[in-house]
């Protein structure tokens, strides 16, 4: 079952994965960015895993407003906005539950990302975070029902890294890089590589 402490460690094993994906993340957003995509990435999940560690709210909804307001303020850029839609979208899908089985979080992940697409006013193919989330999320509510959660958040950790991968076809339409958007062809999506690294924590917990 997903619980309180189910979130927390999830967090805790994405924000390590983001300390160590931090220089790359600011690599990648050298390209096209303002190269701070790492820090706010490494500062936000910090503060994210911190806040959750010691929370002893048991309301799920209530926890993940909590959290979209701690992660909107210690990830101040663009796309911790987004992400902190995101969790705005999961804590409105979970108000008023302690507890949900694999199905019920599966869900929850997919009407986070739905606020973010409505929210950011973006979709799949417009090279960002959602071309990794939203096929990572896709294959997490196709094979929720299957009894083995771990398996199917590792084929969801799969189908996010496919989706990261594919960006490097993509021409860039929102921030900073549709300035140069032409020059944007051929390089990774330092957005999508977060969602591949989220999709990862989750499959790295549940194996653990």
């Amino acid at each position: 079952m997903f619980t309180r402490s189910t979130l927390s460690g999830i967090v805790s094993v994405i924000s390590t994965l983001m300390t160590e994906n931090r220089d790359y993340l600011i690599q990648l957003d050298q390209a096209n960015g303002d190269g701070d995509l790492g820090i706010s990435m490494d500062d936000g999940f910090r503060a994210l895993a911190a806040w959750l560690g010691t929370a002893t709210e048991e309301d799920l909804g209530q926890l993940l407003r909590g959290a979209s307001k701690v992660f909107n303020t210690e990830a101040p850029s663009s796309l911790g906005t987004i992400i902190s839609f995101g969790v705005m979208g999961m804590a409105k899908s979970l108000r008023g539950k302690t507890e949900v089985d694999c199905a019920g979080a599966a869900n929850a992940l997919n009407d986070g990302v739905a606020n973010i697409m409505a929210k950011a006013d973006s979709k799949p193919g417009e090279k960002t975070i959602l071309d990794s989330l939203v096929p990572g999320v896709e294959a997490l509510v196709a094979g929720a029902s299957a009894g083995d959660p771990a398996r199917t958040a590792r084929a969801a950790a799969a189908a996010a890294a496919a989706g990261s991968e594919a960006t490097k076809e993509m021409t860039a339409v929102h921030g900073r890089a549709v300035y140069s958007a032409s020059r944007s062809i051929g390089l990774l999506d330092g957005g999508s590589v977060v969602g591949r690294l989220i999709f990862e924590g989750i499959a790295d917990y549940l194996e653990d």
